[in-house]
């Protein structure tokens, strides 16, 4: 974490909130810690990244099966803009598959609440942004809290996914949840396998009950996306192998906002915020920001 909080109450206060956080963190990891699968901590550690001379910060979150690190590039970006960034760990991630296989979105939403408190104790406007199911999140927050935000970005949203495994969730999580009642778990299915983009970082196996709850917040977040009416940047991958493309276009299409902008990105990967392809994608954000005075356009 890069903290170099005043002396002040609120700062205080701030540094007790991320401390709580990361120690819910080592107490999960420690708990749920699998051989072979679990990746170091420092991946799964939330982080904070204190930017005293603006008061705008970023809530930045990462996707399903992932972990804070995998927003790194673009958290690092966002703080060289100037702005305050916090990244929280959702709950369930950077420990175990197992671990985020009894967690329900609503699990996932209280983390980021968490983060949007820790925010709002050194930052006075805060936008909040996200990839993939973080950017499904980023889009729920904004509907839940209408008045808290400054803006939404969500890269990659899962309105709809591409598998076709996907597509059987429910079904086969209602399985699952016969053999458990019934005492077949051999007959069970509660993994498949994830072809991940970022396997240092990625858990390798998902759990079908979290595509289920991912299923169920991005219903809920297409029912109300008429609701946001704050500035909302929307970017998809025109290949994207796990999201059907035509999630980001449908999402614009449904948003309330009159200050809506949507950017295609020519890419093959569903990972556009790490890498080469990132600075594309970072670009859009910059522009947008600077559109709306979130941050110098000026800046480097």
């Amino acid at each position: 974490m890069n903290i170099a909080l005043p002396l002040t109450k609120s700062g205080k206060t701030t540094e007790m909130f991320l401390s709580a956080e990361s120690t819910l963190f080592i107490n999960e990891y420690e708990k749920n810690y699998a051989a072979g699968e679990s990746k170091p901590q420092e991946v799964g550690m939330p982080f904070f990244l204190y930017a005293p001379q603006s008061d705008v910060g970023v809530l930045l979150i990462h996707g399903l099966m992932a972990a804070p690190e995998e927003v790194r590039e673009w958290a690092n970006f966002l703080y060289a803009k100037g702005l305050t960034v916090y990244a929280p760990r959702l709950s369930g991630h950077g420990t175990s598959s197992k671990d985020l296989s009894v967690r329900i979105y609503h699990d996932w939403l209280a983390s980021v609440d968490r983060g949007h408190a820790i925010l709002k104790t050194c930052c006075k406007k805060i936008l909040v942004a996200g990839f993939s199911t973080g950017a499904g999140l980023a889009l729920q927050s904004a509907i839940l809290k209408p008045h808290d935000f400054e803006a939404v970005i969500a890269v990659s949203a899962p309105l709809k996914f591409k598998s076709f495994s996907s597509r059987f969730a429910e079904l086969l999580n209602g399985f699952n949840h016969f053999c458990d009642f019934t005492g077949m778990d051999n007959l069970a299915k509660k993994f498949i396998k994830n072809d991940a983009d970022n396997p240092h970082i990625n858990y390798l196996l998902c759990p079908i009950s979290s595509f289920v709850q991912v299923k169920k917040l991005m219903k809920n977040v297409r029912q109300s996306l008429s609701e946001i009416d704050i500035p909302v940047l929307v970017i998809q991958a025109k290949n994207d192998p796990k999201v059907a493309p035509e999630s980001g276009p449908m999402i614009f299409q449904h948003l309330g906002s009159d200050k809506k902008h949507f950017v295609w990105v020519d890419y093959h990967m569903h990972g556009i915020i790490r890498g080469g392809i990132a600075l594309d994608v970072f670009k859009e954000v910059a522009s947008f920001l600077a559109a709306y005075r979130l941050i110098n356009p000026l800046s480097p």
